[in-house]
């Protein structure tokens, strides 16, 4: 992600001072006039979830209700490769300069940072003097594993408070957004380097292309790799998570069109591997392209089987406006059926894609009167758009709530193991998607 923008096809929108259809003030945006995959102009809008708050701006108190701005979260996808994406883009500054989700709070997330840390040092055969970089490091929970097996680390990350977290740590980490020309400026200061990890954002770059070129830029001669970890449109679309469409989020991969930005980076996808995390992803693992290399067997049985499976036709992606009203629908009747039964209703988990989920359910505290996190940058704050109250993980052992609503539902299996007390007592748990839908672990 670069500081300013660099697309010349696209236009700074001026927006009125009030949405038509919400009545909200519009914040400022640039709106794209071509697909950042191909570069195509042949766009086509398969989803619109209106004026929509940003999904990580949560709020400290009432009083900043009624100046929240929204912003359009319309999503197309290109007619010549299909790439999903939004078009309304939001300034990286405003969304990620100071950021409340913190990536070590979670076990799952802990585990899986692990088990990649050894599985690619044990992969590549690093050793101490080898340098990681990941780019987008958070509160550098991953690259704290990396060091105790005992590489070199360095991390990029642009939300300020968040790097502070990670240089508490030990971590060093710069605090700017990550484009080609950073990444010459890392190389010459701090030597090439053998594995570069971005994880979970590579979808927010307005630029991928060049990201993936800077990525390149910092590898060591041809044996470097770079492991990018990106939300599967797959799963996506099959499992109807609109639920994880907010601005933040500019695109949404399949293997087929990461496949080809990487070609177009000078970088050679040598695999292809389809993990649970985060409601289903892709591990694509690429390292510099050589002169008539070609692309491994086991990359084009992938692409082969998205083929098969429709994610190169935009007939597959039109379909899913009236997927997700259908979801929409039945998540409204369900939570207003155990509203008229009096019900105690809690929400679990204040996460970005929950506010997406409230917002165009149009989801209150009627209906939810609250929801809990374990995550104390998000307690005492007010969602985005819904303004449902956040607070801490106790309160459910006091207020003993009925039926704990699953906004966090990619986390379901850790959260139905922490909360065994919970099911035994009779509580019921709600998984929102691909429709509402009480569940007992």
């Amino acid at each position: 992600m670069s500081d300013a923008p660099t697309d010349l096809d696209a236009r700074l929108v001026c927006p009125p001072e009030m949405s038509e259809s919400s009545g909200r003030r519009l914040g400022p945006f640039r709106h794209r006039e071509t697909c950042r995959g191909c570069g195509s102009r042949s766009l086509e809008r398969v989803l619109s979830l209106g004026p929509t708050a940003l999904a990580n701006a949560f709020l400290r108190s009432a009083d900043q209700f009624d100046e929240e701005p929204v912003y359009p979260l319309d999503v197309h996808v290109c007619a010549d490769c299909c790439l999903m994406q939004l078009l309304d883009v939001v300034d990286p500054a405003v969304l990620f300069r100071e950021y409340i989700y913190v990536s070590g709070t979670s076990e799952t997330v802990r585990a899986h940072n692990a088990a990649l840390a050894r599985c690619l040092v044990d992969r590549r055969g690093l050793q101490e003097g080898d340098l990681v970089v990941e780019i987008a490091s958070n509160d550098g929970s991953l690259l704290k594993c990396f060091r105790e097996c005992g590489t070199r680390t360095l991390g990029v990350e642009p939300a300020k408070n968040i790097a502070e977290l990670a240089r508490s740590d030990g971590i060093v980490t710069i605090s700017r957004f990550f484009d080609s020309a950073l990444a010459r400026e890392i190389r010459a200061e701090h030597g090439p380097v053998s594995l570069v990890v971005a994880n979970n954002v590579l979808a927010h770059v307005d630029e991928p292309r060049d990201f993936l070129q800077g990525c390149r830029t910092l590898l060591k001669g041809g044996v470097g790799l770079v492991v990018v970890e990106v939300p599967h449109v797959r799963d996506l679309l099959d499992r109807v998570e609109y639920d994880t469409i907010y601005h933040e989020h500019l695109s949404y991969f399949s293997a087929t069109t990461i496949c080809r930005l990487m070609s177009e980076a000078g970088l050679t996808v040598q695999g292809v591997e389809h993990i649970s995390i985060h409601g289903g992803s892709l591990r694509v693992c690429a390292s510099p392209s050589s002169p008539g290399e070609g692309t491994p067997d086991g990359v084009l049985e992938v692409l082969e089987a998205e083929e098969k499976a429709g994610l190169t036709r935009l007939g597959t992606y039109e379909r899913f406006e009236r997927q997700v009203e259908e979801s929409r629908q039945a998540t409204v009747q369900l939570l207003d059926s155990l509203r008229a039964s009096d019900a105690a209703i809690a929400g679990y988990g204040a996460p970005a894609k929950g506010n997406t989920l409230l917002n165009y359910c149009d989801i209150t505290t009627d209906q939810l009167p609250y929801t809990v996190d374990r995550n104390p940058l998000k307690v005492g704050l007010f969602t985005p758009g819904a303004h449902i109250p956040v607070l801490p993980y106790s309160v459910l052992s006091e207020r003993r709530p009925d039926y704990l609503f699953l906004l966090a539902w990619n986390f379901a299996e850790e959260i139905m193991r922490q909360e065994s007390a919970f099911a035994d007592r009779g509580g019921q748990f709600i998984l929102p998607v691909p429709q509402a839908r009480m569940v007992t672990p």
